[in-house]
């Protein structure tokens, strides 16, 4: 139409004159687009040749692809967090001192702080719609079933639909165990002692060897029935207590049914965007795919090269698709600034007797877990904004999740918060073309808590630094991840601690397979020493808060349990 040519005419005409903060009077429509555990070598417009993603690829011929975007931490949980608030996680108590990397349970009490601010909230003041489809995994009750203290709605959101948790291999009754199988899995075999014990000491009274009475008998068996109901309670209804559906405060489906749930989730993106068309709009598309256990529908099964972690990307592909057509159908495309991204990268220990299912990282390496290596944390970074960004542009400056934050807050004429410290910087000079380098510095890259590793970008020479204080162990030795455990481990016995650190140039070994040393690398010693001293300035800035990881708010509290009908008799379709 002859709006939708004006409109990008007008705006390049107000950034050739007047910059970008006049384009601001148009309050751009905003589209996020996150992938969950989508490996960066996933994607054609990164390098691969053997898997079919043109809707994504075609994004990036038309906008901007950055080729060193990061994530903020190698975890669903805390890189979210980070993504939301343009934040380190940890500033939010949303990381783990050790033990647990990410909430657990829906009926935790753990979650995104109610005094954190989101780009949703902000934009929210803005005058904008705000809606989340998909995937939260960032908490939901404090201390009651309905407070629903850290919902999206109760942090700037004004529509939400989709999972409050994650996708986990519970989800599908067909696949094993996943969350905390592993105490699951201990707690099942104390149990089991505990029982055989209680038999013996029946048995034994029965044939008059154990001098004990009736009543004892009976005390020591409910104690064992106890022990097992309390720990059952939770673990042995995971798919039931996790695996559900939200619209807004309500729960639509317990347990969800994976076969349908893409549909849903498609469904209910193009309507928001046919709803708030005629309004400017924040639509954060949080995709369940491509985590396990990879719940593909019937039309892309056994069509990919990859199994089925191929045919679930390629379905994460479609559906990306299909909503980037809603908003070309509507007439929104020059007007809408559309981001697509990943949480981290590939989950290289996801396997089974058939292989691989997880993602492939390119050349880098490392992957999902790993806080240092860059495949656990280079991502995709896609952006389109026809006629204001130019189409085909990359660029190789080193870039954070967490800028998106106060990006998004820039271009929906807000301001990002004074009173606390945002990680983030705005992508916009970079993206339009008006400066040359990013706006980092030093960046700095956490495993949990614990600081792994760190970067500088030597702008004036164009050398990218990168210091590992501390690497996972990886099992068996010489391979590239821990297959032996779930992930690689931040800390203890599972990690090597460097004295000195490893030092990398990633401009010459982006693989980082070749560490430098005083003698391969003159400027080794004051590189390391300036590095140092920005780590320095950087723990500064820390300060002690409340950590929502810890057992106490991690722990599954069935007066927390979102649910629909009469607890604990929860269970509800969408259709009724």
């Amino acid at each position: 139409s002859r709006v939708s040519l004006w409109v990008p005419l007008a705006l390049t005409l107000l950034l050739r004159t007047s910059g970008f903060e006049a384009a601001n009077a148009f309050k751009p429509n905003i589209l996020l687009i996150m992938a969950d555990d989508l490996g960066i070598g996933d994607l054609g417009c990164y390098g691969n040749d053997t898997l079919r993603t043109p809707n994504i690829d075609r994004l990036a011929e038309e906008g901007v692809r950055l080729t060193q975007h990061l994530a903020a931490a190698p975890l669903c949980t805390p890189s979210r967090s980070s993504f939301l608030t343009g934040r380190h996680s940890f500033r939010s108590g949303m990381e783990a001192h050790d033990g647990y990397r990410a909430l657990q349970w829906n009926g935790g009490s753990g979650g995104l702080p109610k005094n954190e601010t989101t780009f949703a909230r902000i934009l929210q003041q803005q005058g904008y719609a705000t809606g989340l489809i998909g995937k939260w995994h960032q908490g939901v009750n404090c201390e009651s079933r309905t407070d629903h203290c850290h919902h999206p709605l109760n942090h700037g959101f004004d529509y939400f639909y989709g999972m409050p948790f994650t996708l986990v291999n519970d989800c599908d009754p067909g696949r094993p165990p996943e969350v905390d199988a592993s105490t699951r899995a201990r707690l099942w075999r104390y149990t089991q002692v505990a029982a055989l014990g209680a038999l013996t000491v029946a048995l034994g009274r029965v044939c008059g060897l154990v001098p004990v009475s009736r009543k004892a008998v009976l005390s020591v068996a409910s104690l064992v029935f106890l022990f097992f109901a309390t720990w059952y309670a939770s673990f042995g209804f995971v798919r039931r207590w996790n695996c559900i559906l939200m619209r807004n405060h309500d729960v639509t489906e317990q347990p969800m049914v994976l076969e349908r749930t893409a549909r849903l989730m498609l469904r209910e993106a193009v309507s928001y965007i046919v709803r708030n068309k005629h309004r400017p709009f924040l639509l954060f598309v949080s995709m369940l795919h491509v985590h396990l256990p990879l719940a593909t529908t019937k039309r892309f099964l056994g069509k990919s090269r990859h199994g089925l972690y191929g045919d679930n990307v390629e379905e994460m592909d479609w559906l990306v698709g299909e909503i980037l057509q809603a908003i070309e159908e509507h007439g929104l495309k020059n007007t809408t600034f559309t981001y697509f991204t990943s949480d981290h990268g590939g989950h290289l220990e996801a396997r089974d007797e058939h292989g691989q299912l997880g993602g492939w990282n390119g050349i880098f390496r490392g992957g999902k877990g790993m806080g240092g290596w860059e495949g656990g944390i280079r991502v995709p970074g896609i952006f389109r904004w026809p006629g204001v960004l130019p189409a085909g542009r990359v660029i190789h400056e080193p870039t954070s999740l967490m800028d998106v934050f106060p990006t998004v807050v820039e271009l929906g004429g807000g301001q990002v918060p004074q009173d606390r410290v945002i990680d983030g910087r705005s992508l916009v000079p970079l993206l339009q073309g008006t400066a040359e380098h990013s706006a980092h510095e030093f960046m700095f890259h956490y495993c949990g808590k614990y600081l792994h590793a760190a970067r500088w970008h030597e702008k004036h020479t164009g050398r990218l630094w990168k210091v590992h204080y501390m690497t996972p162990r990886f099992h068996p030795t010489g391979a590239g991840a821990c297959y032996d455990q779930g992930l690689c481990p931040c800390s203890g016995d599972g990690v090597t601690q460097h004295s000195p650190p490893l030092l990398f140039d990633l401009a010459r070994d982006p693989s980082e397979a070749r560490p430098l040393s005083p003698r391969s690398e003159p400027l080794h010693r004051a590189v390391l020493a300036r590095v140092d001293k920005a780590v320095g300035r950087h723990r500064a800035t820390l300060t002690p808060v409340t950590p929502q990881f810890s057992l106490s708010n991690i722990v599954w509290k069935p007066w927390l349990q979102p649910c629909c009908g009469t607890f604990p008799f929860c269970a509800c379709t969408e259709h009724g």
